[in-house]
């Protein structure tokens, strides 16, 4: 009698991973409602984490360049309130000294 081992693809053993580190929950409770052998699971969180380790932050190449495109797009945000913000001031204060 032969087993036949079930392959996972990347997204599906990624999603495991985060729902064990952001959920907190036990490795053995996400497995089994995951329909995993929990040692498989286990196996997959370790070697996630020792990728984030040896990888530095962890992030591919579409991943960096989103973030410096939303970081650049935040500080631009933050300049156009702060220009708004002293316009409102200004309209403020004129208005009261009239």
């Amino acid at each position: 009698m032969t087993e036949t081992r079930r392959k996972f693809d990347q997204d599906f053993k990624d999603g495991a991973v985060r729902i064990v580190e952001e959920t907190g929950k036990p490795v053995v409770r996400v497995a089994r409602e995951l329909g995993v052998n929990a040692g498989t699971l286990a196996n997959w969180v370790n070697m996630a984490q020792q990728r984030r380790r040896a990888g530095g932050d962890g992030l591919g190449e579409d991943e960096r360049a989103e973030l410096i495109r939303l970081r650049r797009e935040v500080a631009e945000l933050a300049m156009e309130r702060d220009v708004l913000k002293r316009s409102v001031a200004l309209w403020v204060k004129d208005a009261m000294g009239r």
